[in-house]
C-alpha cells in the first residue's frame, strides 16, 4: 500500500503505520481507502490478536491533506458528500473491527487525526504532542468525525474544544478522554506494550464479543447520524465562510473574521 504500512509480528500484533511523514500523515482519499481495506482484512484474520495504529515522522495525523482540501473547494456537492462518506465508512470500519485497536500517538494530531484517536479502544501518546479540532478556523466543522469524538469525550467535555478551534496539550487530551496516558517519548513503546500484553492472555473470541457488546450498549452512529454529518459538512463547504477561510489558508493570510 502506498500510504499505510502493515506488519504483523509473531505474537499476532498488527502494526498499522500511517506513512506520509512528509505531509504529517495528512489523510487523502487513497489513505482513507487503504485504512478501510485494512480494517476489514485485519478484522477477519484469525492470526491477528491486537492492532496498533501509529504514524511515521513528527505527527500522528494532521487531518485533511491540503491537496484533498483544494480539490474539495472545486468539487460539487455530490463529490463532497462521497468523500465525506468514505471518511465516515473508514472510521466506522475501524470502530467496529473485532480486534482491540490501540493508538500509539507519537506526535501532533489535528482534525481527522482526533477522529482516528477516538475510534481506538485506547490511545497513549507523548507528552509533547499537541491536539486540536481546528476545522472552524477554516469555516468548516468536525462533522464526519463528530460522532466518534463526542462519544469519546462526552458532550460536556467536547463543548470545551469541539467548536473553539483551540489547540491543547497532552495533559488536557488525557482529561478530555482522548488519551489514556501521556508519557515521555522514551516511554511510549513501553506504554503501548503495557496495553498490548493483557490481550495476549485473553480469549480472542471473548475480546471480540466484549467489544461488540460495548458498541451495542453505547449505540454506535447509525445511518441517520452519518447522513446528518455528511449533510452538515457539505453545507459548510458551500458556505461563504469556508470559501474565505480556506482561501485565506492557502493565501497565507488571516480570514476576515480573525482578530
Amino acid at each position: 500500500m502506498a500510504h499505510v504500512e502493515l506488519s504483523v509480528d509473531d505474537r499476532g500484533v498488527a502494526w498499522v503505520r500511517l506513512n506520509r511523514a512528509d505531509v504529517h500523515n495528512a489523510m487523502n482519499a487513497a489513505m482513507i481507502a487503504e485504512l478501510t481495506l485494512l480494517a476489514g482484512r485485519l478484522g477477519r484474520d484469525p492470526a491477528v490478536r491486537v492492532v496498533v495504529l501509529t504514524g511515521e515522522g513528527a505527527s500522528f495525523c494532521a487531518g485533511g491533506d491540503l491537496g484533498w482540501m483544494r480539490a474539495q473547494m472545486e468539487a460539487d456537492a455530490e463529490t463532497r458528500a462521497r468523500e465525506a462518506r468514505a471518511l465516515a465508512e473508514m472510521l466506522g470500519a475501524l470502530d467496529v473491527m473485532p480486534k482491540p485497536l490501540i493508538g500509539r500517538v507519537q506526535g501532533q494530531a489535528f482534525g481527522g487525526g482526533l477522529g482516528l484517536m477516538s475510534v481506538c479502544d485506547v490511545a497513549v501518546g507523548v507528552q509533547t504532542a499537541r491536539f486540536g479540532l481546528t476545522e472552524v478556523r477554516l469555516g468548516l466543522i468536525p462533522a464526519t468525525i463528530g460522532p466518534y469524538v463526542v462519544a469519546r469525550m462526552g458532550a460536556a467535555r467536547a463543548r470545551r474544544v469541539f467548536f473553539s478551534g483551540r489547540r491543547f496539550d497532552a495533559e488536557e487530551a488525557v482529561a478530555l478522554g482522548l488519551l489514556a496516558r501521556a508519557v515521555p517519548e522514551a516511554e511510549l513503546d513501553a506504554a503501548v506494550e503495557a496495553e498490548i500484553a493483557p490481550y495476549l492472555s485473553a480469549a480472542p473470541g471473548a475480546v471480540a464479543a466484549g467489544k461488540a457488546l460495548v458498541a451495542e450498549l453505547c449505540a454506535a452512529p447509525d445511518e441517520v447520524q452519518v447522513r446528518a454529518t455528511i449533510d452538515a459538512l457539505v453545507a459548510r463547504w458551500e458556505s461563504d465562510e469556508a470559501a474565505e477561510g480556506i482561501g485565506a489558508f492557502f493565501d497565507k493570510r488571516k480570514p476576515g473574521w480573525a482578530q
